[in-house]
C-alpha cells in the first residue's frame, strides 16, 4: 500500500476502498496478500458475472494460450471471432428474435457508447441525444457527455454539449410522467430544444443507484422512439449479461432496442471487450469510421464464446431467476420492519439498500466498512454515495449467498 501511494497517481480509487493487496480468486472469493479470504459482492463492478476465474471459460482461455493463438488481429477476421459471432446470433439473438449486426471498438464500455452515438449522428443527421437523470454511461467525452453527474462532467475541464437530460422515473420524479413531457417537447416548436438523433438509456441505473425503471414506461419510450424516429440505444454494459435474470436487461418489458451496448462481463473472465449490436438495417459506417487497436481482441473473444456454453443450459437462466427471488424475499423480510429511512430496490441480481436522509451517505459509508471488515466486499452508489450495491456472481452457491446477506443485514442493523 505504501508504493501505491508512492508511485500511483491520486486519481486512484477502489484500492482506497478496499485497503488490501489482493493475490488471487477463485469462484465468489478473492483472497489477500495476507492469507485473508473476502466474499465478493462487487464481482468487478459487474465485470465478473460468472464468478472469479470460472473453471471452463478459464480452461478455454489457457488452452487457447498454449496452442499459440493469435492475440492482437484489430478487426482481421480470427476463426474465434467469427466463431463467436455464430454462436452469440444462434444462442442469444435467434431465440429473442433480434437481427442486428456486430460491431466491436474499443475494448471498454465507454467506447461501446462513443461509437453508439456516432453511429446515430450519421444515421439521423442530427446531434443532439437525449439521456437522463441519474445516468452513467462512461468517461471519456462523448459518453460523459451523456453522463449526469456534475462531479464527472467538472472533471473534463470541457465543455460538454448536444445532450438533453430527461427525468428518469425515480425518487421524486417517479410520478412525473416523463413520456408525456418528451412528447411535448418533440412536438412544441417553441421548446427550444432540438429532436435528438437518440435516446441513450439504462434500463437500471446502476452508479445512479439501482434505480429500475417501471417496465411500462419503457414501453411507452420505445413507442416514442418509433414513432418520432429516434434511435433508442440500450446501455447494458453493467445490467446485461444475465445480472437482472435475462441476459439483457429490456427482455422484462419485451421491447427491442435498435443498438445495445455490451461489456464488463461480456468477455466471460472479466478481460477487455466490448461491443455494439447494430439493428441490421441501421449499420450505417462507412469501412474505418470508428476503429481502435485493441477491438475484437481474440483472447476476449475466446472467454466470451466460452461463456455462451453457459447460456447453452436452459437451466442457468432459471438458476438466475431462483437466486434472485431469494435475494429479493431475504432483503424485503430483513428490512420490511425497520426503518423507513431503508429502502430496498433493483431487479434480479442487482439490488440497492439505499439510506434516506441528510446522513445517508455517512450511514452507508460505515455499512459498506463495516461489511468490508466482516469478510464481503461491495460498492456504494447513488448521487450522493447513499445506496449499499449488491453484485453478487450468478453462479454464488447459496450458502455464500445468504453469509454475504447476513453480514449486511447486521451492518444496516446495527447503523441504520
Amino acid at each position: 500500500m505504501e508504493m501505491s501511494n508512492t508511485l500511483e497517481s491520486e486519481v486512484r480509487y477502489y484500492c482506497r476502498v478496499f485497503p488490501d493487496v489482493f493475490v488471487k480468486a477463485e469462484g465468489s472469493h478473492i483472497y489477500s496478500e495476507s492469507g485473508r479470504a473476502f466474499l465478493d459482492f462487487f464481482s468487478g463492478a459487474g465485470s465478473l458475472n460468472y464468478g472469479h476465474n470460472n473453471p471452463s471459460i478459464h480452461k478455454a482461455v489457457m488452452y487457447y494460450l498454449k496452442e499459440n493463438g493469435i492475440i492482437c488481429a484489430l478487426d482481421m477476421n480470427t476463426e474465434v471471432k467469427l466463431k463467436f459471432m455464430n454462436e452469440f446470433n444462434e444462442t442469444i439473438l435467434g431465440p429473442r428474435g433480434l437481427e442486428c449486426k456486430f460491431q466491436f471498438p474499443g475494448p471498454t464500455g465507454t467506447n461501446a457508447i462513443e461509437a453508439a452515438i456516432k453511429l446515430s449522428r450519421k444515421i439521423t443527421g442530427r446531434k443532439n441525444i437525449f439521456a437522463f437523470f441519474g445516468s452513467f454511461h462512461g468517461m471519456t467525452l462523448g459518453s460523459l457527455s451523456a453522463t449526469s453527474s456534475l462531479r464527472y462532467r467538472e472533471a473534463s475541464g470541457a465543455t460538454l454539449h448536444d445532450v438533453t437530460f430527461m427525468p428518469f422515473p425515480e425518487g421524486f420524479m417517479s410520478t412525473f410522467d416523463t413520456i408525456k413531457y418528451m412528447e411535448e417537447v418533440l412536438t412544441d416548436s417553441h421548446s427550444g430544444i432540438e429532436k435528438p438523433a437518440a435516446v441513450l438509456l439504462e434500463t437500471v441505473q446502476a452508479e445512479g443507484g439501482v434505480n429500475a425503471a417501471p417496465f411500462e414506461w419503457l414501453v411507452k419510450l420505445r413507442d416514442l422512439c418509433t414513432r418520432h424516429e429516434i434511435i433508442m440505444i440500450c446501455d447494458d454494459i453493467q445490467v446485461g449479461c444475465g445480472r437482472t435474470g435475462k441476459f439483457f436487461s429490456f427482455e422484462h418489458s419485451g421491447i427491442k432496442p435498435d443498438i445495445i451496448a455490451l461489456s464488463k462481463s461480456i468477455s466471460g473472465l472479466g478481460l477487455p471487450l466490448s461491443m455494439l449490436l447494430i439493428r441490421k438495417d441501421l449499420d450505417a459506417w462507412s469501412p474505418g469510421d470508428h476503429s481502435g487497436t485493441f477491438r475484437s481482441n481474440a483472447l476476449s473473444l475466446t472467454g466470451a464464446l466460452a461463456a455462451l456454453e453457459i447460456w447453452k443450459d436452459p437451466g442457468f437462466e432459471k438458476s438466475i431467476g431462483k437466486k434472485s427471488e431469494k435475494v429479493e424475499s431475504f432483503l424485503s423480510e430483513s428490512f420490511k420492519s425497520m426503518s423507513p429511512r431503508v429502502e430496498i430496490r433493483g431487479l434480479g441480481m442487482i439490488r440497492g439498500v439505499s439510506i434516506s436522509g441528510n446522513d445517508g451517505p455517512e450511514i452507508a459509508a460505515k455499512i459498506a466498512s463495516r461489511c468490508y471488515d466482516n469478510g464481503l466486499i461491495l460498492e456504494r452508489a447513488g448521487r450522493r454515495s447513499e445506496v449499499v450495491k449488491l453484485l453478487p456472481s450468478l453462479i454464488i452457491d447459496d450458502d455464500d449467498l445468504y453469509r454475504g446477506l447476513n453480514i449486511i443485514k447486521q451492518a444496516v442493523i446495527e447503523f441504520a
